[in-house]
């Protein structure tokens, strides 16, 4: 028998430009997948609206920085469709069906959902849109059919939730959906400039892959390191610093490396001395990622038309999904 193709489905909300933790958790990986997998990249507007509805502006325009941002990494679109969410009907109209296929009292179980619900302070109040966002999700990686979505340890709940939907229409109306998996990322998510637990668009606390090298100097010297490592002479801490977990990520000269962190932690090397070392690695790694974006940025024109004809060829595949859809809930009427 033929392999299964694997199909890969991945997206970012548009709710800002990415930072140097999508590089390092989904990006540099999308570049990797796509020489070998057909994938789907999805900026996912729609989902970006159940928590930002009235601020749609921020969500629009943050819609070509985020291809920007895909195009400047590496994600080519001969290789890889790039396209809109809001603009594929499809996925809205198989989000209304699953919605038949799961309950409330699930849904509120869905421990990513619960987490993010507690950190909104949601509580009853949670809109109906934020709170059925993995029926969407699903929809999502179903109207591609695709079968292999990267994710890291917290997403895992939205698989399960997809796979429960795809087996209960595939149990009442036929064979239509294939069983996900996940593809679980092995890459160590970064810690935000501040050491708070993750980079994060929302906090603030991120190094953007669109900075300029000045920026990108200030927030590395701002960068929390160890709160007790006053004077170059004190011995230093490794855990809990950011500057260090960064070069753990970035520096491949391990030996340099290693006889650095020594010194750090007997004394005698200066928190500057472990910036620089840092700055210049990131330099290295954003500088031409921010010289292609700048370049891009130029023709938006040129951009968009990339984006528009990946949704033109989303919209075509997410179609045949419905018709299929359609016909096996026997409401194919004309």
């Amino acid at each position: 028998m033929a392999e299964t193709p694997q199909i890969v489905l991945t997206g970012d909300r548009p709710t800002g430009k990415l930072h140097l933790g999508h590089y390092v958790g989904s990006l540099k990986n999308r570049v990797a997948l796509q020489d070998t997998h057909t994938q789907y990249v999805l900026i996912a507007d729609v989902q970006a609206l159940t928590d930002n509805f009235d601020n749609p502006s921020k969500v629009r325009n943050s819609v070509p920085e985020v291809a920007l941002d895909y195009l400047a990494s590496g994600i080519d679109p001969a290789k890889s469709t790039i396209f809109i969410q809001s603009q594929i009907p499809a996925i809205a109209e198989l989000t209304v069906f699953f919605l038949n296929l799961v309950t409330v009292a699930r849904l509120k179980r869905n421990p990513t959902v619960k987490d993010e619900m507690k950190q909104k302070g949601y509580g009853e109040d949670v809109p109906a849109g934020f709170l059925s966002y993995p029926v969407s999700q699903a929809a999502d990686i179903l109207a591609f059919k695709a079968n292999l979505i990267p994710v890291g340890e917290d997403q895992l709940p939205v698989i399960e939730q997809t796979n429960e939907i795809a087996e209960k229409f595939n149990r009442i109306y036929g064979e239509v959906f294939p069983h996900v998996k996940p593809l679980l990322s092995t890459a160590p998510r970064l810690s935000g400039i501040d050491g708070k637990a993750k980079m994060s668009k929302s906090l603030d606390n991120g190094i953007y892959l669109a900075d300029s090298p000045e920026e990108i100097e200030r927030k590395v010297m701002m960068m929390y390191t160890d709160p007790e490592h006053v004077r170059a002479e004190d011995p230093g801490h490794l855990e809990g610093n950011v500057v260090f977990e960064y070069l753990d990520i970035f520096d491949t000269d391990t030996d340099g490396l290693a006889e650095l962190k020594a010194g750090y932690q007997k004394g005698g090397v200066g928190d500057v001395v472990v910036k620089r070392r840092l700055l210049a690695l990131l330099q290295e790694v954003i500088g031409p990622i921010r010289e292609r974006r700048e370049h891009l940025a130029k023709d938006p024109k040129y951009v968009m038309d990339i984006v528009a004809e990946g949704t033109k060829r989303a919209r075509e595949v997410a179609d045949e999904t419905l018709a299929q859809v359609k016909e096996a809930m026997q409401i194919r009427y004309f």
